[in-house]
């Protein structure tokens, strides 16, 4: 189930418009860590990420990270992102400053307040996350605002193979990152994925429904996948270090090979 929010006077534009709107931020030099922030912290600019993680019976990590990953997805090529229509200001403002996630925890009515907040949720196999318009964390909204940043860790769990149909995502596994750090890292691949296809494998990709398949890599995967990205077939999120990791560690790589349907 995806919800997409109210599209009310939302101006009608093209994939190809919203593509282009994510390819110049994407390719723009140093988005992923290089950019100053602004002197006031409640000027910094982040994309809010929830992910639904009840007490009883959690949903499976892979499966929460393909949620999220598919919904910050769909939030950056959302008709409401185009030029003219109600996020591209706030969206644009973020792409053009550096790029940050900041995922949080909600269960029971936390959840379904956050459904009430513009935004795009996505289940995958029983797990649920929703994201949304970046903004001003100062402007953040307060049913947000007081869910919990911490708490989203889940243990790892043995999906088995790739989802068929599912644009590849490979976490580097030796890192150790909480859930929550991670639903950000795959946030950030998938973007620098959409980013570095063609207009033709977007649509691809869209008519698959947007279905991303995440892994945790053992070494030698992850060596192979290094390799990949140096022959331009896969991109890896560098990330800025400010968090769990050290600057520089390349955090998730994305698989350029997109699902095609009959």
């Amino acid at each position: 189930m995806i919800d997409e929010g109210p599209l009310e006077d939302v101006r009608p534009s093209t994939l190809e418009e919203r593509h282009a709107v994510l390819v110049a931020g994407t390719s723009a030099a140093g988005s992923y860590g290089s950019r100053v922030d602004p002197p006031d912290p409640a000027d910094v600019r982040a994309m809010p990420l929830v992910l639904h993680i009840p007490k009883v019976d959690p949903p499976a990590r892979s499966d929460l990270l393909a949620a999220a990953a598919s919904a910050t997805l769909q939030v950056c090529l959302d008709e409401r992102i185009a030029p003219g229509g109600p996020w591209h200001e706030e969206y644009t403002a973020w792409l053009g400053a550096r790029i940050r996630k900041v995922s949080r925890r909600a269960r029971g009515a936390q959840w379904t307040a956050a459904q009430e907040v513009d935004g795009v949720t996505v289940d995958a196999g029983g797990a649920s996350a929703r994201a949304y318009v970046p903004c001003r964390v100062g402007d953040l909204d307060s049913r947000l605002r007081k869910l919990q940043v911490g708490g989203t860790d889940l243990p790892a769990d043995d999906p088995g193979p790739h989802a068929e149909g599912a644009v590849r995502l490979w976490v580097d596994a030796e890192l150790e990152m909480t859930v929550g750090k991670t639903a950000a890292q795959v946030g950030h691949a998938v973007m620098l994925a959409a980013g570095a296809m063609t207009i033709e494998d977007v649509r691809s990709w869209q008519d698959a429904q947007w279905a991303v398949s995440v892994r945790d890599a053992d070494a030698e995967t992850w060596s192979r996948l290094v390799a990949e990205c140096e022959r331009g077939t896969a991109v890896g999120v560098r990330d800025a270090g400010y968090t769990e990791v050290a600057p520089g560690s390349m955090t998730v790589i994305a698989e350029l090979d997109v699902p095609r349907t009959a």
